[in-house]
């Protein structure tokens, strides 16, 4: 494989930071322009859109599951406890929470900023089968 460009990295970091918003819009830029994706970007881009809709269905799903949890008796007390302590600020101003999310998109980032392909479970096993190197 060849070493990627440096504007490739940079719109790879990019598009994990903007939550897919950079890499949507290099795959506009490749359409019209007619010119096809290496790789790199194919897989960066494809994973960073892939988590972003992963991390809204799965916060989108537990909102709704706590949601119907609040109006049972006896669990509504355990659900708002969990629910309190895991967006309590404990590091500074973020929650816990908070900082799993970071630490997960500033792992992509910086590890597609270097070059590198950043695994993540499960997503990164379904972009493997479906592109082509």
């Amino acid at each position: 494989m060849t070493r990627p460009y440096m504007i490739e990295r940079i719109v790879a970091a990019l598009s994990y930071i903007t939550m897919g918003f950079a890499g949507f819009i290099w795959l506009i830029i490749g359409i019209f322009t007619k010119s096809p994706l290496r790789p790199f970007m194919q897989y960066h881009i494809f994973q960073s859109i892939f988590i972003s809709i992963a991390y809204f269905l799965l916060s989108y799903i537990l909102g709704f599951l706590l949601n119907i949890l609040s109006f049972i008796p006896l669990i509504n007390q355990l659900t708002a406890q969990i629910t309190f302590y895991l967006n309590t600020p404990l590091f500074g101003v973020y929650s816990i929470i908070q900082v799993i999310v970071y630490g997960i998109i500033i792992y992509l980032a910086v590890t597609s900023f270097m070059g590198m392909y950043s695994r993540f479970p499960w997503i990164s096993d379904i972009i493997d089968q479906n592109l082509r190197y």
